[in-house]
C-alpha cells in the first residue's frame, strides 16, 4: 500500500515507513458476546502524525475532514492484506464498518500456532488485550546431551536414531513434564501457568500430547539443525539443535582458522596463511567424519593443501590406510611430481597403464584416473582407504554415470572433493558432489530438486536461498583470489576481447550456410530439427576460426583466409618478440593443428596438447614449457584447461569461445595462479556480427537466455523457435542489423 495524506498534509494508512494498522484480540467479555465467539479481533488505526495512538478504526470511519474516503479504502486495503495471511479477519471485509470480528478458540490457535509471526513480518503488530498472553510456544529440537563433540563420527558411521521432537516453552524456558501434561489438556484456549493466562491453541495442545514426531539419521538431523528448517508432513518446521548437535553446529560456524594448523611432519615447502586454514578446516571435516568440498578458485593450491592434510592425518593417527587420488589423466604426474616435492618421505603408487598393480600397498599415495576408477572399481574397492580426494571434481556430477557410480562406491574413511567449479551450470552438480563427500546431506536428488533447486535457481525464494547457504557453507570452501589477504602478491591478469572482421571468403560462406540451413530447420521438426540445428552452429563456428577447419582441407593456404588467424599471427609474434610465452586454447583439435601450422610457417616453434595425446608425451611437453623450450603451448580446451600448471606462460590467447565461461576461466588459470611473478594477458578472438558475437553479449542481452545457453550450451539452441535463430545465428553488420534475411 502506498502512502495517502488526508487534506490536512498528515499521514493516513499506507504510509510504508511504519504500520499504521495493527489488530488487537481481547476476551469476548470484553467488547460484548453477541455472536457467542469467545474472542475478538479488533482493528486499530492511526492518522496524522507518527507520534499519535492507535484507535478502534470506528473513531476515524465516519469524520471526513481527518480521514475521508482516501483513509477509508486505504485501510480496507490494509486489512484485506492482513485477511490473506489470516484467515478469521475476512469477515471484516463484507462489514460497512471493519471494525471487530468474532473469533473461535480455533481461530485464536491459528494465529498463535502461525499467523501471528506472519503478520508481525508483513508489518502488522498484533497487541493483546487483558487476560491472553502468547508467551507459550513450541518449536522441533533434535539431539541430546551425552555425546561428547569428540565421538562424533560414530555417530555419522553407526545407526543411533536422532529424535524429533517438539519442546514447549514459556519466554524460552521448556515446561516441566507436568506443566506438558497441563497444556496436553487444555481444552478451552486459555490456560493459567506459571502465573499466566496463556493462550494454548488445538496445535499447541496436540504438541503437548504427542512430543514425539520421528526418528532422524545422525546426518539427516544435522542437515535440519544447520538449515534451521525441518519438514513435517510436507511444511517446513524452525528447528534447534541440543546437545552435541549444538556443539557441532557451532564448530562447524567457525571460519577456518590459520593459526589452528601448522605444516605437519613431513612436509617439505611453505604454507601461506590462508592455506594454513584450508588445512585446519580439511583437518576438522575429516575428522568429524563429515567431508567436504575445497572449492578455491584455480591456482591457490590444492593439490597442496591435500597433501599437507595427508600427512596431517598420519601425524595424528586418523589417517589409516593409504590416500587415494582420484583426476584426470592430463594431471596424473602433476600430482606424482607434487608429492613427490612436498611429501618427499612418502610412497607414490601411480595405478594407471597395462601393468599397474596394487600389489604390496599398505601407505602413502596411490593417483589414479576417473577411467581407471571405472574399469578397475572392484580391485581399487578392496581396499580400506583413509583418504580418498577427487580432483577435477565436476567430472562427476552427474551422478548417473558409470564415473561417478564407481567413484561413490569405494569404501573411505573420508572423502574430499576438489575443484575450482562446485557449481557450473545447476545447483545438482553440488548435489552430486556433496552426496558423495557427505552422503545424506542433501537428501535424495529428488528430495533436494522438489525442495532447494527450482526455487533457489530461479530466484524465487530469498529465505530458501538463505536456508540452503546455511546448510552447504561448512561443507564447501570457497576462496577466490580476488579475497583480501588471499593472493596480495599475485600479478594483475588483463583481460582483452579483440572483435574480429571476417574475411570475404568467411562471409560469403558463413551467409551461405546459415541461410539454406535455417530455412531447412524451419521445415523440419523434432530430433530431426534439433540435429540441424547443432550442425548449423558448429559449421558457423568452424567458419568463424577458419574456412580451411569447415571445408575439411588437409593442405590449404591459412593466410588471408580468416580475419582471427591474421590476428592470432600477430598477436603471437609481438608476443614472442617481447619475450613473453603464450598458452592458446581452441574446443577443436583441427583447428589446434593449423594454429600449430600456421606458427611453423611465421617460424615461432610450438606444441600441441590434446586428447589423444598420451600421459608421457603431456609430461615431456609440459616440462619443455615450464623450462623455456618453446615459447607457444597450443592445447585443447577440455584436455588441457585443468590441473596443469603453466606458470611459465604470461599471455593466454581463447581462440574460440566456449558456451560455458567458467571453463575459459580454468583454462586461464593454467597461468593466473602461484608461482606466477608476471602479468598475464587473457585475449579473446570474436568474430564480429556471429554467432560468436552473440554469445559474448548474450548475458547483457537476453538473461533468459544467457541461463539458458549456459545452463545448457548448444542444446539451448535446439529449442528457439525460427525467428530468434534468425535473430542469433544470420550474420550481422557493426551496426546490429542482418546483413540479409534468412
Amino acid at each position: 500500500m502506498g502512502s495517502s495524506l488526508n487534506g490536512k498534509g498528515e499521514r493516513l494508512p499506507g504510509e510504508a515507513s511504519e504500520p499504521v494498522l495493527r489488530l488487537r484480540i481481547t476476551r469476548a467479555d470484553g467488547l460484548g458476546s453477541e455472536d457467542g465467539t469467545p474472542f475478538r479481533a479488533e482493528v486499530l488505526v492511526r492518522s496524522g502524525s507518527g507520534e499519535e495512538a492507535f484507535r478502534p478504526v470506528g473513531d476515524f470511519w465516519g469524520d471526513e475532514e481527518s480521514f475521508g474516503s482516501r483513509g477509508r479504502i486505504d485501510t480496507t486495503m490494509e486489512v484485506g492484506r492482513a485477511a490473506a495471511i489470516w484467515s478469521p479477519l475476512r469477515g471484516l471485509l463484507h462489514q460497512d464498518l471493519p471494525d471487530r470480528t468474532g473469533l473461535s478458540i480455533d481461530d485464536l490457535g491459528e494465529l498463535v500456532d502461525g499467523a501471528l509471526g506472519r503478520l508481525t513480518e508483513a508489518g502488522i503488530p498484533v497487541e493483546w488485550g487483558e487476560g491472553l498472553d502468547p508467551g507459550l510456544r513450541s518449536v522441533l529440537v533434535a539431539g541430546s546431551s551425552g555425546r561428547p563433540l569428540s565421538s562424533v563420527p560414530d555417530a555419522f558411521d553407526g545407526d543411533d536414531p536422532v529424535a524429533l521432537t517438539w519442546r514447549l516453552s514459556i519466554d524460552g524456558e521448556p515446561l516441566s513434564d507436568e506443566e506438558r501434561i497441563t497444556v496436553a489438556g487444555c481444552t478451552e484456549g486459555v490456560i493459567k501457568l506459571r502465573n499466566r493466562d496463556l493462550i494454548v491453541g488445538p496445535t499447541l495442545a496436540a504438541r503437548a500430547r504427542r512430543p514425539e514426531v520421528r526418528s532422524l539419521t545422525a546426518i539427516e538431523a544435522l542437515a535440519a539443525c544447520l538449515s534451521g528448517v525441518a519438514v513435517v508432513d510436507g511444511e517446513g518446521f524452525e528447528v534447534q539443535s541440543l546437545g552435541w548437535l549444538e556443539d557441532l553446529r557451532e564448530e562447524l560456524g567457525r571460519p577456518p582458522d590459520p593459526g589452528a594448523a601448522e605444516p605437519p611432519a613431513g612436509f617439505e615447502g611453505t604454507l601461506r596463511p590462508y592455506q594454513l586454514a584450508g588445512l585446519s578446516w580439511l583437518e576438522r571435516m575429516t575428522s568429524l567424519g563429515l567431508g567436504g568440498c575445497l572449492a578455491d578458485d584455480m591456482g591457490l593450491g590444492k593439490t597442496v593443501m591435500l597433501i599437507a592434510l595427508h600427512l596431517a592425518r598420519l601425524q595424528a593417527s586418523s589417517g589409516e590406510g593409504p590416500t587415494l587420488v582420484i583426476c584426470p589423466t592430463s594431471i596424473l604426474a602433476n600430482w606424482e611430481r607434487e608429492i613427490g616435492r612436498f611429501a618427499p618421505g612418502e610412497p607414490v603408487l601411480r595405478y594407471h597403464g597395462p601393468e599397474r598393480s596394487l600389489e604390496g600397498l599398505s601407505r602413502g599415495f596411490v593417483v589414479t584416473s576417473y577411467g581407471t576408477v571405472r574399469s578397475d572399481v572392484e580391485a581399487l574397492g578392496t581396499v580400506e582407504w583413509g583418504l580418498i580426494a577427487a580432483d577435477e571434481a565436476q567430472h562427476f556430477k552427474n551422478p548417473g554415470t558409470a564415473t561417478a557410480r564407481a567413484v561413490r562406491s569405494l569404501p573411505g574413511r573420508a572423502r574430499v572433493a576438489l575443484t575450482g567449479t562446485p557449481i557450473e551450470n545447476r545447483l545438482t552438480e553440488l548435489w552430486s558432489i556433496l552426496d558423495w563427500t557427505t552422503p545424506g546431506l542433501l537428501g535424495t536428488a529428488a528430495q533436494f530438486r522438489k525442495r532447494w533447486a527450482s526455487d533457489v535457481e530461479g530466484d524465487e525464494d530469498a529465505t530458501r536461498s538463505q536456508e540452503l547457504a546455511s546448510l552447504v557453507g561448512p561443507f564447501v570452501l570457497r576462496r577466490r583470489k580476488s579475497d583480501p589477504g588471499i593472493l596480495p602478491e599475485l600479478p594483475e591478469k588483463i583481460e582483452i576481447d579483440h572483435a574480429v572482421t571476417m574475411s570475404e571468403e568467411q562471409i560469403a560462406l558463413y551467409e551461405e550456410v546459415s541461410g539454406k540451413m535455417l530455412r531447412s530447420i524451419g521445415t523440419a521438426a523434432g530430433i530431426q530439427r534439433k540435429g540441424l540445428v547443432l550442425e548449423l552452429i558448429t559449421s558457423l563456428k568452424q567458419i568463424c576460426n577458419h574456412p580451411a577447419q569447415y571445408l575439411g582441407q588437409t593442405e590449404p593456404v591459412l593466410e588471408g583466409r580468416s580475419g582471427k588467424l591474421d590476428l592470432f599471427g600477430d598477436l603471437v609474434t609481438t608476443a614472442v618478440e617481447e619475450g613473453g610465452r603464450m598458452l592458446v586454447f581452441t574446443q577443436y583439435v583441427e583447428m589446434g593443428r593449423l594454429l600449430a601450422r600456421r606458427l611453423d610457417e611465421l617460424g615461432i616453434e610450438s606444441s600441441f596438447l590434446h586428447g589423444g595425446t598420451s600421459v608421457s608425451s603431456r609430461e615431456k611437453m609440459v616440462d619443455a614449457f615450464q623450462a623455456g623450450e618453446f615459447p607457444v603451448f597450443i592445447l585443447s580446451l577440455r584436455a588441457g584447461g585443468q590441473g596443469l600448471n603453466l606458470t611459465g606462460a604470461d599471455h593466454v590467447l581463447h581462440y574460440d569461445r566456449w558456451w560455458n565461461p567458467a571453463v575459459e576461466d580454468q583454462a586461464t588459470d593454467r597461468a593466473h595462479r602461484i608461482g606466477q611473478d608476471r602479468a598475464v594477458e587473457v585475449h579473446r578472438l570474436i568474430a564480429e556480427g556471429t554467432v560468436e558475437d552473440e554469445i559474448a553479449l548474450i548475458h547483457q542481452r537476453k538473461r533468459a537466455l544467457a541461463e539458458a545457453v549456459v545452463g545448457g550450451g548448444p542444446e539451448a539452441f535446439t529449442e528457439l523457435g525460427q525467428a530468434e535463430l534468425v535473430e542469433i545465428l544470420a550474420l550481422r553488420q557493426p551496426d546490429g542489423k542482418l546483413d540479409r534475411a534468412a
